[in-house]
């Protein structure tokens, strides 16, 4: 069988799964009137998804070893459409949340079924890095283009457009899946790792969703300190279980091969930094410089067509000049952009904007897909569904963390902007939000209106300058990171090398 239908069918599959990320964020203000949803309810429908799907990756690339990886493709994919079409259909918040959840159960399963699969279709490593970097573009281009789609759909047919445009998508990826991609999976077939399931669902779980709620309660509440401490005694009991398993979920030695951990930590560095950025972009494109949803989703694209370069282009270098050298660098590069970045003001032109953006691309692509090629290389074949949830548990772990914690930073600065503000404006009301703050300026009109419109502003400025600082932080550590622990190339390949360069000599001393 020919391995293109197949890798098509399988980017396919990883496409519909991410642009669900981020389609449904331009429909959230419809939605707060079309169900009556409140800014709790907005907030879950978006985290639903992610708390759901980050718990429940590593233990459905587990069973896809087990039982199949085609085979859990296709659960996947039906629980993907029937969560699609309720939700749909949903007449509440509660009933949407509900669904999204269920969408997260069968995004969870796809997912690192695709990957699974593609490093079974290619042995080799030169192949498998370009299918890898094919499918890092993919996942990187339907990210940036949730917002154009779901911007066109809800213009033109609503809220629910949002939704039922993925059920045809969903059922052809079936129908293919049935017809191109082959049965793998581990042919030990070993038992299944109940309470290491249990486990490593209930630690990330805890994890995620004490990240998502800190910001509403404070980092420092009990219930963030007790949440965080039921996250790390049921991980470190995981570990411990799998350290000890004869049939592990997950071989907790794979962590002493830096290609695994440093990569791993590189992608969760990586994606902290670029969903933090996303959370403040959007708003300053909607809020600040007023685009409609749509408008914002096209002046993303620069982010989507450079990621997509760079991840093909990235790990094609990662095979001939090694991994450390093109992550390190692109951590560096995303170092720089976010520096750039934290200058941004009303002032700045959106062709400036447009260049960081292609600069955020080229990072994004030469640190995930690689570190993907990375990770994936350093796993047997027989547990490559394992190896590619931890790849997707980082990833959402990266992202969760850094919308959490860049928007608290930019929470905190924005509403220290209204400190000093007249007492005759409502400062309390319009310091929990720019969106807010805007809304009431209107409302006000004349001085009064303009005055704490220039409030919001600067204090919106001052939040994006310490958001895109933190973002530059985190990628310059990162960067160091793995320049001082990601080997360059996999050890087997440094040893090959070291015995082409040791046989002239050996030859001279014949």
């Amino acid at each position: 069988m020919s391995r293109a239908p197949a890798l098509a069918v399988l980017l396919f599959c990883a496409f519909a799964v991410n642009v669900d990320t981020t389609i449904v964020n331009v429909t959230l203000p419809t939605l707060s009137t079309a169900l009556d949803a409140s800014t709790r309810d907005l907030q879950w429908i978006v985290d639903a998804y992610t708390l759901v799907f980050a718990a429940l990756v590593l233990a459905a690339g587990g069973l896809g070893d087990r039982f199949g990886r085609r085979r859990l493709l296709l659960i996947g994919l039906g629980i993907y459409f029937a969560g699609n079409l309720g939700a749909s259909l949903a007449g509440s918040s509660g009933e949407l949340i509900g669904w999204r959840a269920l969408m997260g159960v069968g995004a969870a399963v796809i997912f690192p079924a695709t990957l699974s699969t593609i490093v079974h279709l290619f042995g080799k490593r030169s192949e498998r890095a370009k299918a890898i970097g094919l499918w890092g573009a993919t996942t990187g281009i339907a990210v940036a283009l949730g917002p154009i789609v779901g911007g066109a759909l809800l213009e033109a047919s609503g809220w629910q457009a949002a939704f039922w445009m993925k059920l045809p998508l969903a059922a052809a990826a079936f129908a293919l899946v049935l017809a191109v991609v082959p049965e793998s999976g581990d042919p030990g077939r070993p038992r299944i790792d109940r309470l290491g399931l249990a486990l490593s669902t209930t630690g990330v779980f805890a994890l995620v969703f004490t990240i998502i709620e800190a910001p509403e309660y404070g980092w420092l509440a009990g219930r963030t300190i007790a949440g965080f401490a039921v996250a790390l005694v049921t991980l470190v009991a995981f570990a411990a279980w799998e350290a000890r398993s004869d049939s592990p979920l997950l071989d907790v030695r794979l962590f002493r091969n830096a290609r695994f951990s440093a990569a791993s930590v590189a992608i969760t560095f990586a994606f902290f930094a670029l969903f933090g950025f996303i959370f403040l972009i959007t708003q300053y494109f909607q809020i600040l410089r007023d685009y409609g949803a749509l408008e914002t989703g096209v002046r993303l694209l620069p982010v989507a067509l450079s990621t997509g370069t760079a991840a093909v282009a990235g790990t094609i270098l990662a095979v001939r000049v090694g991994n450390k050298v093109v992550v390190a660098t692109g951590l560096a590069l995303g170092a720089v952009m976010f520096a750039w970045t934290s200058q941004v003001d009303g002032a700045t032109s959106y062709l400036e904007i447009a260049a960081q953006m292609v600069v955020l691309g080229t990072a994004m692509g030469f640190t995930s897909a690689p570190a993907t090629e990375s990770i994936m290389g350093a796993v047997p074949e027989a547990n490559a569904g394992v190896g590619s949830g931890v790849n997707d548990t980082t990833r959402e772990l990266g992202g969760t963390l850094g919308v959490a914690v860049i928007g608290s930073v930019f929470a905190s600065l924005y509403a220290a902007g209204f400190d000093g503000a007249p007492s005759a404006l409502p400062a309390g009301a319009a310091s929990d939000s720019i969106g807010a703050a805007f809304a009431i300026s209107e409302q006000l009109g004349g001085a009064p209106g303009t005055a704490l419109r220039e409030i919001a502003s600067a204090g919106f400025y001052d939040g994006l300058t310490a958001g895109c600082l933190v973002a530059a932080g985190v990628c310059a550590a990162g960067s160091l990171f793995v320049a001082a622990l990601l080997p360059a190339r996999p050890a087997e390949e440094e040893a090959g090398e070291e015995l082409v360069a040791a046989a002239p000599v050996a030859l001279n001393e014949a």
